[in-house]
């Protein structure tokens, strides 16, 4: 503990953003890092507590405590080093986390939880500006070959875990670029890919190699996963060339709206929008791009999907930008009591919100309305209600039907499952979900039905945080090199 008094002394310090009405006219990322005294004083705040709970609220455990003394004592080569001991890529946590270990901080109890989030991304921006992050290449090569399926966060941090413990590692992607939905689904102002691209470089150097355009499996016709495979894998294939297969792949399989119109020109997946953008942001070519310019854009869903679909939409220069949410309005400030150090329901304002945009809460769309004349076949608005909560129940409020006017309708419901076609033609056990079913125990952990085939991430328990896909893949690759070799010195 730096300074035991520092918590006392020292007020939480926010990262700052560019103005908005510069940010919008980019796609770059707009955050203002935390200094090098500013991360000091932030760190003097950690009060090194007996018990952590910050720890245990980080999915991947971050060591806090010991990286905010050592950015305390000016030491940043060692802070990056203690990052690096649970977290494979803190740039990418670092600036996408919605930050568990802060909800969970003691200080958080009665005042404002440490800046850990931006200790970090303070830390690892040093780490890579200094030059040390570096390959770390095996001195010893295992002999066994590894499949991983899917290269998003959980599938990049087996790889290379993997890779470091001495095996050949091969990732498949079926995009044209390596990132899965890291790459793909964040815009790139909230992370631009440039931070993907040298994590590929190191791990290239540490022996992964990386294969794109190739969808392992099968998608069905007319799918809204985002795929530019040109060369197809089968899992015979893989299961006879490799070791193990570890399947990684993205909950990509959208929540759907089936109201009346849903079928109408103008209402799209937001995942059939904001990878169209990144992949335009890159360099590619796109003929008949989703575009918000000049548009009343309604976007569905509450969660950061739905807020990164504002936010894009804002920069396309949409006319305006309306975001539904189906649950009441959370209250602005949580009851800390009750739910510290879990996760609290709050009201969550990100950046995209501040940028423009109108939200109207305890809603619900009743149908899609398609225009007439030149309109005909397109959506031109909606119908919706007014909803409560009785009983448990969402129950619709008579008298607040509501007709809006939209151009183009973004659906962000969430995510209900990976790609079911990939579990079926491997023969993959699913739960009720339609997840991969593998459990996390010490023993067989990750393991499938099937096999020397392992699922984790996305693939294995939904929807969820990068910060939990890491964690995910981490672990996987440890039970992967057990049941290669028949122990393993990897991490938890």
């Amino acid at each position: 503990m730096g300074k035991v008094t520092g918590f006392l002394e020292y007020e939480r310090l926010e990262e700052g953003y560019a103005p908005v009405p510069q940010r919008l006219k980019n796609w770059k990322e707009f955050v203002i890092t935390l200094n090098e005294e500013q991360a000091k004083v932030q760190g003097a705040r950690c009060m090194d507590c007996g018990t952590p709970f910050c720890n245990s609220g980080c999915p991947v455990n971050n060591i806090i405590p010991d990286f905010n003394d050592l950015v305390f004592r000016g030491d940043w080569r060692n802070a990056i080093t203690v990052l690096h001991q649970t977290n494979n890529f803190p740039e990418f946590t670092g600036r996408v986390c919605p930050a568990p270990c802060e909800a969970a901080c003691t200080l958080n109890v009665n005042d404002d939880a440490v800046g850990i989030k931006s200790i970090e991304h303070a830390i690892i921006d040093r780490a890579w500006a200094e030059g040390w992050v570096q390959p770390e290449v095996p001195a010893v090569k295992t002999g066994k070959k590894v499949a991983v399926v899917g290269s998003g966060p959980a599938g990049l941090a087996a790889a290379q875990q993997l890779a470091r413990a001495g095996h050949a590692v091969t990732v498949f992607e079926k995009n044209s670029r390596i990132g899965g939905l890291l790459r793909y689904g964040i815009p790139d102002f909230k992370m631009e890919k440039s931070h993907i691209d040298r994590r590929i470089a190191q791990m290239q150097a540490e022996g992964v190699e990386f294969r794109t355009g190739v969808l392992v499996g099968a998608l069905p016709e007319g799918t809204k996963i985002t795929n530019d495979a040109k060369e197809t894998v089968t899992p015979a294939q893989l299961q006879a060339e490799f070791d193990a297969v570890l399947l990684t792949g993205g909950s990509e399989t959208s929540r759907d709206l089936p109201v009346p119109g849903r079928a109408l020109d103008g209402v799209h997946f937001a995942m059939e929008f904001l990878p169209q953008q990144n992949k335009v942001v890159a360099g590619d070519k796109l003929k008949g791009q989703i575009s918000a310019a000049g548009k009343h854009v309604i976007v569905i869903g509450g969660g950061d999907t739905g807020s990164d679909c504002v936010g894009t939409s804002n920069r396309h220069g949409a006319a305006s930008v309306t975001q539904f949410e189906l649950m009441p309005q959370p209250p602005e400030q949580e009851d800390k009591p009750l739910t510290w150090p879990y996760w609290p329901t709050k009201l969550r304002t990100s950046s995209s919100h501040e940028e423009g945009c109108e939200r109207a809460f305890a809603i619900a769309t009743k149908e899609f309305v398609a225009g007439t004349g030149k309109d005909k076949g397109r959506v031109v608005g909606l119908k919706t209600v007014h909803i409560e909560l009785q009983g448990g129940k969402l129950v619709e409020i008579p008298g607040t039907e509501k007709e809006w006017k939209a151009d183009l309708v973004l659906l962000a419901m969430g995510f209900v499952a990976p790609a079911a076609s990939v579990l079926d033609a491997f023969g993959v056990d699913k739960d009720n979900r339609g997840n991969a079913r593998a459990s996390t125990d010490d023993d067989g952990g990750y393991r499938t039905n099937v096999d020397k085939v392992f699922a984790a991430g996305d693939m294995r328990r939904g929807q969820s945080l990068v910060v939990w896909a890491i964690r995910e893949g981490r672990q996987a690759a440890r039970a992967v090199d057990a049941y290669l070799m028949g122990a393993s010195v990897l991490p938890r």
